[in-house]
Formats: C-alpha cells, structure tokens, sequence
C-alpha cells in the first residue's frame, strides 16, 4: 500500500536521511499490521487499532506517534479491553521494543463466571416480545439460555457463551445496539457447544442471526463473537498467538477441525464478506461454502439470516442455507453442476463436484458395472477424467468392460461370448482408438505388492492425480477390500466415521467426485428385495455422512420379471439441486455391458 508522509521543512543531506528511516519505518509498522493512508512525524495519529479493529463501534483508538526525524515509533490503543501498546525504530533488530514490550506483558488471568456471579436474570416479557417480533421463540431462547442484566434503570440483553457446559464468557446489548462483553474471558463462538459433534457447521456474523438459523431447522450453528471487520487484511497472516481479532477460531479449533465442511451464513454487506473472506483464509478455503441472501424486494437483498426469517420466513432461510455455494478458491476452477441423465429414464441425477456418493447392494447385482457405466457417460458428455481404486476388477477384465461400454461393441466375438445372442465385434481401428481412449480417462490406483491399500495411500495417489491430471472423479470399490488400521482402543464406529470425513475433505478440498462402494453386511432371511443404506457393514455412517446414497438392486426371480433388469435405487440425497429419492429400472446388455431404458 502506498502511504503519503506528511513532513515538516528538512534540509539538505539530513532531509534524505530522514526520509530513508521513514520509509523503512513504515515498512516496519506494516509488517506489524499498523496500516495507515497518511502518517504525520511529531504528531499524534489515531487510526484503528489492528489487534481490535476498534470493536463493534469501530472507534479509531489507536494513537500512533513517529518522532519528527523517523527514529522510532510508538502506540497506544485506549479502548479499554484491548490496550495494545509498543514501539519500534527503523533500525531495530528481532529484540525491538516492540517484541520486548509484547513479551513481557503479562498475561491476563482468565476469570471464572456465574449466573450468579454475573447476577443474570430471565428474560423479562418486554424482551421476549422484541424477539418474538423477529420470529424467535421464547424456546429457542431458553434453549441458548439467552438471559438479561440490569444496570440501574436499563436492561440489557446477555448473550450467555458455553463451553462443555461452563459459562465462559457473556456479551451484552443495549437499547441502542452497543455491546459490551465481560473482561478477561476466553474468546469462543456463541452456540459452541451445538457444533460439538457436526460434520457441517454454520458460521454467523451475531448472535440474534444463530437464532434465526435455528428457527429454520439448524442447530449446528454459531455466531462470532466481536462482529465482522470493515474490510479483509492486505497483511499476511499472524501466528496463531497474535491473531488477537480471531482468537476464537483458534480456541475453538478441535471443534473446526472435524468439521467436513464449513457454511459461511455472514451478512451481505462487505463487512460480512470481508468476515467470510477473513475466516475462509484461516481455516481453509476448500473446507468453506457460502450462503447468498434472497432478495426481500426487486431491488433489495436481505442482509443477514434475521432479516431473511422476518421477510421471507423459516423455509426461505433453510433453503438460502441448504443452497450454499462452494467457497472461491484462487488458481481452482468454479463451481459447475454437470447434468447428466440415467440412460433418459424417469430419474435425473446431478454430479457434483465436492460430494460423496455411497453405493451398495447384494453381491453380483451390477455396482461396478453401473458405475463404469456412468463414468462412461460423463467422459462422453463433459470430458471427466477418473481415478480407479478397484480392488475386485482385474486390469484386463476391467480394461475390456470399459471398452465395450464405450464402443458398445463386444471384445470377443459373438461365439466367445459365452451366453446367447450375437453382436458385431469390435474393430482393430476401434480396438486402438478404445485404447488411447482408456489411456486418456483412466488412472488406475493399485499396490502392486498385493498388499491391501490403506485409505491414506488411496487419497495421496488420487491428490496425485487431480493434481496431475485433471482427475474429477475417484471410485473406491470395495471398502472391504482396503487395509483397515484401526488402532485397539478405537470402535469400528469411530474408525468409519473418521474415515469418511477424511473422504469428504478430500472430495471438497479438491473439488472431486467420490463413489465410494460398500457391501451390505450378510442378510439373514433375505427375500430378494434391495437393501436398505443402513444394511451396510461396519456403520450407520455410511448413509449418515454421504451426500447420495444409492442402491443397485438386480432381478433374480424370472417370475418377477426379466432376470437382466437393474433397479436403481435413489435413498439419500443431501443437496436439493442434485435430485430427488426414487427408483428407475434398467435393463442390463450383456454383451456389451450397457445399462438401457425398460420400453
């Protein structure tokens, strides 16, 4: 950033000098994070302070003072829950003034907070009127536990923060929209404890915005603390134990880090956005999706998860969440949606970049096949490429049934085939052109020891080869054929649950498709109907961490109808704009390994 200094009258060879200790104290002052458009030496500048950002109010409490010859500065900030003060020069070392001055401020105690101690009462009917104004309940409000304090006359409203139960901090709001929180607290999200176990998480830009979120169905929402800052940071990232202004992302961290994916609910302004940017830099930007606001009018959005719950009510503010957008990432490509129809049958799925897709069903019911099927499809239609980590298939077997559904000609010929019928075979020219094809689609992951992989070694390989090679999807087939270490003290349970949400950040990370096929345990008095998604063995996790599950289900009773037809069995689906729950019957081509409409 280029900054104006406004200098008294200098003369001469001092004049220079003066001006280089100048430029290289700013320099310095900016890689401390003071920023400023003019500074004037031998006066007082107040400016915002960079570790507090001058509160909810913003106020410019920070008072910067350069000598006149640029041989140091120093600063205070005089809001009395920040107080950061120090001092550079030009020429300092690592020892400066300014590193002595933050190491040797000791470190403030935690107190420990009540109800009581805080002398916190219920909320009072006068205030429970204003929040039903904004369509929150009185239960709503008693589930966050939000309270109110008096202070003489005035009532104010106290946003209570738990962590595992313990009060841990309070912030409170006046009549007038000015907040205040208790000193000497930790710093936390407010509805911490509501994300202890979520694999999404909704982040807020205030309290009353976590409260209009729950009115619409979601629980595993928070709010920051200290409201949004009025534009994103053109410095570097601090070390964690400097980034004053986002402390509670970093106390809360174990919370972020299970987290498969992180919904960024803040307000439309560019203060919320510079909030989401600034959240999105730090915790990862391919773990972030966005929400955008409707619109409350033809001209006007709505500003924040409250406004859309008063304007537009709880479904409009469900479905503005349900339909959050994948995070921007710098140097990634944007988010497509690829359309892609089941063979032009009844039911049309949506591939989706980032997501998991769980498929099951009995043995030899045409899994594999269906979704070599679909890879087929989406290589013929939008130009995917894929990794394969199928572990049942030999290369040859495999390598012949990927042709066949690509050329729709059988590799043998009619008499070789083994069962009825007869087909024209595939040419030598198509044979060659199949297998330039394969070469240019395919990247197979195998260990060619024999040994079982593990699920890390798969997904270092098929980073490899996003990175590569412009891989979009990764099929893992099956998960009983991976090496599973789970260590003694952990369950199964806990083992497929961790599991899979390294699966899904994989997948979001690297904007990537992942089939992931899973047997169903053994069926005891099983009459020959599909599965159902919580049949499969090892974890109700399979169905519960998915974003589409599906199931393939084969005819084997001739009485029931031809023994060749495929049922697939749409039973989950996360995201809306993808599809629906059903079921569409195939028929199966055995010769040439193709799934076609039932006419």
């Amino acid at each position: 950033m280029e900054i104006t200094v406004q200098i008294s009258v200098y003369g001469g060879d001092s004049e220079v000098k003066n001006l280089r200790k100048l430029e290289i104290l700013r320099r310095k002052l900016e890689e401390l994070g003071i920023e400023m458009d003019t500074f004037t030496p031998g006066q007082h500048n107040h400016l915002i302070c960079p570790m507090c950002n001058g509160g909810d109010s913003e106020e410019k409490s920070f008072s910067l003072f350069i000598s006149p010859d640029g041989s140091g500065a120093s600063w205070t900030c005089f809001r009395a829950k920040c107080g950061w003060s120090g001092g550079t020069r030009p020429f300092a070392g690592r020892n400066s003034t300014y590193e002595s001055s933050i190491q040797d401020k000791k470190v403030k105690q935690r107190r420990e907070i009540t109800v009581e101690s805080l002398n916190l009462e219920p909320l009072c009917s006068e205030l429970i009127g204003y929040f039903a104004e904004r369509l929150i309940s009185a239960e709503t409000l008693q589930r966050n536990r939000v309270m109110q304090k008096s202070y003489g006359a005035q009532i104010m409203i106290a946003f209570t923060y738990w962590r595992n139960g313990v009060l841990t901090s309070c912030k409170y709001r006046d009549s007038n929209k000015k907040f205040l929180q208790e000193r000497d607290t930790e710093k936390i999200f407010y509805g911490l404890d509501d994300i202890k176990e979520a694999d999404d998480i909704i982040i807020v830009e205030g309290e009353i915005d976590k409260l209009a979120v729950e009115e619409a169905g979601f629980r595993n929402c928070v709010s920051v603390p200290d409201g949004a800052p009025p534009k994103v940071s053109s410095q570097e990232l601090p070390p964690e134990e400097k980034d004053t202004k986002y402390q509670y992302l970093w106390n809360c961290k174990e919370y972020l880090n299970k987290a498969s994916r992180i919904i960024l609910a803040t307000d439309e302004d560019p203060p919320g956005q510079a909030l989401a940017e600034e959240i999105a830099r730090r915790i990862g930007r391919e773990r972030c999706w966005r929400v955008k606001w409707p619109k409350k009018s033809k001209e006007e959005y709505c500003k924040d998860a409250n406004e859309v719950l008063m304007f537009l009510g709880p479904t409009a503010l469900r479905e503005a969440i349900e339909n959050a957008e994948l995070y921007p990432i710098r140097g990634l490509f944007k988010f497509r949606i690829t359309l892609l129809k089941l063979m032009t049958t009844i039911i049309e799925l949506l591939v989706m970049p980032g997501e998991l897709t769980i498929v099951t069903g009995v043995p030899n019911s045409g899994k594999s096949e269906w979704i070599d099927a679909l890879l087929c499809n989406l290589n013929s239609t939008v130009g995917w490429k894929f990794a394969l980590c199928s572990m049942e298939n030999r290369v040859r077997e495999h390598a012949r049934k990927l042709l066949e559904k690509q050329i729709k000609k059988p590799f043998l010929m009619h008499g070789e085939l083994g069962y009825g019928g007869s087909a024209e075979r595939m040419s030598a020219t198509e044979l060659e052109e199949g297998k330039q094809w394969l070469n240019d689609t395919f990247y197979l992951i195998r260990c060619e020891d024999d040994k079982l992989p593990s699920i890390h070694w798969v997904l270092d390989l098929a980073k490899a080869a996003v990175l590569r090679h412009g891989v979009r999807g990764l099929v893992i087939d099956p998960y009983n054929e991976l090496d599973h270490q789970r260590p003694i003290s952990m369950t199964e349970t806990e083992y497929v649950s961790q599991m899979l949400t390294l699966v899904k950040r994989f997948a979001q990370h690297y904007a990537c498709h992942v089939w992931f096929v899973a047997h169903p345990r053994q069926l005891h008095n099983w009459i020959g109907g599909p599965p159902n998604l919580y049949d499969i063995s090892g974890s109700a996790h399979f169905i519960n961490k998915c974003d589409n599950g599906i199931v393939i289900h084969r005819n084997r009773d001739p009485e029931a109808g031809p023994i060749d037809q495929v049922q697939v069995c749409v039973r989950k689906v996360r995201n809306k704009v993808v599809g629906t729950i059903g079921d569409a019957f195939l028929s199966y081509n055995r010769v040439t390994g193709e799934f076609m409409d039932i006419v």
